[in-house]
């Protein structure tokens, strides 16, 4: 008589799926398509014609095919110059942001530091209290930063929330790491750069998503600061496209394209979300699977 491994057993009652399950994909699957259906729903009204569009034919594939509203937006080199200048305006925020989250993250981990409880509680108090929208205006407008790249940059530089994740993870690390450097006769910022950070690079790139992103698509502080058109942002151009703001830079378009401009209006807002978006998502799968232990990771400290 032959006798079936345990471990087989095993296998194929893990194998079923329970009622719980099922249900859990099904919410899954249903918050799944809630995002990705309306992205697929721009990306079908950018490649169709506009009869198509105001016919409502266009649901999730393109109709009568065509990349017209794509055309004029390369055509057009103020946008090319609008998307270059906002990876530039994103990538010095994020550096910046990074060093600076870092440089007080650090410090605030170590009980030796004078202070540090007081310090604590003044980055706490800014998560909850802001002086408002008028205070910082007045603010960036007497430090002379009004209409430059700067006044994007320096207001919102530091995220209190996330110093605040940083900090968990420093000081998840063991203390023993600190000592051993310090015998060895290494300075702070030694053990900072050779000793924390090479340990840090999951926070980091997760923390660097976080700032990139928020950077990417802010057009709010734009709309405050910001009169020169070729300081823009690429999300203040399309927030204004899209409000009809612009009439979809039809003076960067005239004479022959102008009929084009007209016929491809609605395609051209949906092509211009997708520009403006593409970058971004091009960039999160070489940090994603950082995000998740990232995140999480000195959340618990044993």
């Amino acid at each position: 008589m032959t006798t079936v491994p345990a471990n087989v057993q095993f296998n194929k009652q893990k194998s079923k799926w329970t009622i719980g399950q099922i249900v859990l994909v099904a919410v899954i699957f249903v918050f799944v398509l809630t995002c990705v259906l309306p992205f697929l729903n721009v990306i079908a009204i950018s490649f169709s014609s506009k009869s198509a569009i105001l016919r409502g034919d266009v649901s999730f594939w393109p109709v009568e095919f065509e990349t017209k509203a794509y055309e004029i937006i390369f055509a057009d080199k103020t946008m090319i110059d609008c998307l270059f200048y906002t990876v530039k305006l994103t990538v010095i925020y994020t550096a910046l942001a990074m060093v600076l989250t870092i440089l007080m993250a650090y410090p605030l981990t170590k009980s030796r530091l004078k202070g540090r409880k007081f310090f604590n509680l003044l980055a706490l108090f800014t998560m909850y209290f802001s002086g408002g929208t008028i205070p910082i205006y007045l603010n960036v407008r007497d430090l002379g930063m009004l209409d430059t790249m700067w006044s994007l940059i320096i207001p919102g530089l530091l995220s209190t929330y996330n110093m605040i994740i940083m900090k968990s993870f420093f000081a998840s690390l063991p203390n023993e790491l600190e000592e051993a450097a310090t015998i060895d006769g290494a300075n702070d910022f030694q053990i900072l750069f050779q000793v924390y950070l090479p340990l840090s690079l999951a926070s980091i790139a997760t923390l660097t998503l976080f700032y990139a992103v928020g950077k990417w698509n802010s057009f709010a502080d734009a709309k405050y600061y910001i009169q020169t058109r070729a300081l823009q942002p690429l999300q203040l151009r399309l927030y204004n496209i899209i409000k009809g703001s612009t009439a979809v830079d039809v003076t960067a378009i005239e004479g022959n394209a102008n009929s084009n401009a007209q016929n491809v209006s609605e395609s051209i807002e949906s092509a211009t979300i997708i520009f403006a978006t593409l970058p971004i998502l091009v960039v999160y799968p070489f940090v994603q699977r950082y995000f998740v232990s990232g995140v999480t990771i000195g959340a618990v400290k044993g």
